[in-house]
Parts: C-alpha cells; structure tokens; sequence
C-alpha cells in the first residue's frame, strides 16, 4: 500500500463522516491522523430512518466541497478506487448488504456501529471476511475514550473482577433496543472484561434499562442505559483492591481521534485490535439483552 493510503467511505447518513474526514484530511486539526485521505464516497442512506435521510444531503456536500472526495455511485466503485474502506452507514441493517458488494475487492474494512442489528448478518459478515481474506474490524470510538485507556493501563489495584457503565439509551425502531446506543457502553464492558459472557437479564421501565451479565468465571458486568436525565458515559472498574472511575469527559483527545489510530493501524498491518470472535459476541450480548428486555428472563449466549 502508499504510505498515503487512499480511504474510501460508504454511506454519508452520520455525523461520524465530518469528524473522521476532518480528522484524516485536515492536517491543521490538532488531533489529525495521519497515514490516509478519504477520497472517494458512496451516498447510500435508509429512506425509512429519519436520522438517515435527513442527514445525508449536508454530509454529503460537506465531503465534495470541502475535501474535494468524489462521489461514486456504488460501494463497489469506491472499493474499486481505495486502498482501504470506512463502512460508515448509520443503519446497521445495510451492513451485510453493502459489505457483500465490496468483499470481492479485499481491501481492510472498518464497520462503524452498529456492526450489525442481528446476529445472523454479523456471522455473515465474519464469514465474508474469512472467505475473501480481508481484514476487518467493528467497535464504537467509546472502546477508546482516553478515560478508559488510562485506567486499564493503571492495574495497581490488581485484576478486574467486575464493571458497570453507564450513557444514554435512546430508542430507534429500526435498531432495535440496545444497537442504536447501548453499543457504546457495551463495548466499554467488552474492553474492560473481555469475552466470555454467559447470559443477561434486562431490567427495563420507560426511562431506564439495565443489562447484567455473567461471564464464564462468575465476573459480574452490567450496562446501564438512560432516557432520563443526564446523556454522559462513564463507569466504574472494580479491581481486586479497589475500584476506579472512568470519567470519559475529563479527557480532551476526541474519541474518534483515538479510534482512527487503531483503524489506520489496521488499515496498514491488516491485524484489527478487536478480534472478530469478540465483536459477534457483543452483537450477540445486546442482541440477548433485547430478548430479556422483551420476555423480563435471563437469557444465555
């Protein structure tokens, strides 16, 4: 590959389009990336979701206008023209359809969140990547607010045997439940406990869910959503000899900063730091979570 690598971007419906391509393309941002330039982009958009359609024509304009990338009129085209690919399509259900026009040309691909509203598209998805033998790679930038990182990095007070995270949990019908935001505290979960969760019950009323789940070594790790009240991120990370609190709004470095480190990263070495194993198993975490939401039962992975 270059050393600057040409990025392409599919769908133009989130904000994350303006604060990635800002972050690549603007080398007078103070926390640019370097490494890769969007250049071409691919529309897409949901006509049945509000915050899609709605959103797009502004983004889109932003992108030609200001970065000078040229719009193509499919997936497959920006694919084509790149060295690597930002799926960034804010409806998760396009996912597996837009992954599947561009497997062919094997270039690295990072799956903004969420990576998929089931998980049957998210195993299909997986398998596309192990059939054509591209690299991928799927979380939310929450996986790496700066708060997070330096406490998992602080280990004096010993192991983690336990986490609770807390934002906000606004409902879209067409991701269903816990996909549209409980993806971000999930991943926090993910990051600090690892894989290996067994089965979750939801507790839910009209302004608050909570999802607790129980890993394989009886560690307890819960997410709490909220309708009501205050829209910040954080939790807290019990460790054997006592407990830290992650504050993600006491770190000025923009998540999405930190997360296109570790795209760039994956981009250039073709090793994603997020396994594919680990992010059907969050899929699989909030996709349980809703059915306990639903049936008020605990339900296993």
């Amino acid at each position: 590959m270059e050393s600057t690598l040409k990025i392409g971007m599919i769908g133009l419906d989130t904000s994350h389009v303006s604060a990635f391509a800002k972050l690549l393309n603007d080398h007078t941002q103070e926390y640019h990336v370097p490494g890769g330039r969007i250049v071409a982009a691919y529309p897409g958009g949901s006509p049945d979701f509000e915050l899609s359609w709605s959103r797009l024509p502004g983004f889109r304009q932003e992108l030609a206008d200001n970065y000078g990338v040229s719009i193509m009129d499919s997936p497959a085209e920006v694919a084509e023209r790149c060295d690597a690919v930002l799926l960034l399509s804010v409806d998760g259900r396009l996912h597996l359809q837009q992954l599947q026009a561009i497997a062919a040309c094997r270039k690295p691909v990072f799956v903004d969140k969420p990576f998929a509203v089931n998980s049957e598209d998210a195993r299909a998805m997986a398998a596309l990547s192990r059939e054509y033998g591209f690299p991928m790679m799927s979380c939310s930038a929450l996986r790496y607010a700066g708060a997070l990182t330096a406490a998992l990095q602080d280990a004096e007070q010993g192991a983690v045997i336990g986490a609770d995270y807390y934002g906000p949990l606004e409902i879209q019908p067409t991701q269903p439940g816990f996909y549209w935001y409980g993806i971000h505290t999930a991943e926090m979960l993910f990051r600090t406990m690892g894989a290996g969760c067994q089965s979750v019950r939801t507790t839910t009323n009209a302004d608050h869910d909570q999802v607790v789940g129980i890993w394989a070594d009886g560690r307890v790790g819960t997410i709490r959503g909220n309708r009501r009240g205050n829209k910040t991120f954080g939790g807290l990370v019990h460790r054997e000899k006592g407990t830290q609190f992650v504050n993600t709004a006491a770190v000025a470095k923009p998540y999405y900063a930190s997360l296109l480190e570790q795209v760039m990263q994956m981009f250039a070495t073709g090793e994603p730091d997020v396994a594919a194993s680990e992010t059907l198993e969050i899929i699989r975490f909030l996709e349980a979570a809703n059915e306990s939401r639903e049936t008020g039962l605990t339900v296993q992975l």
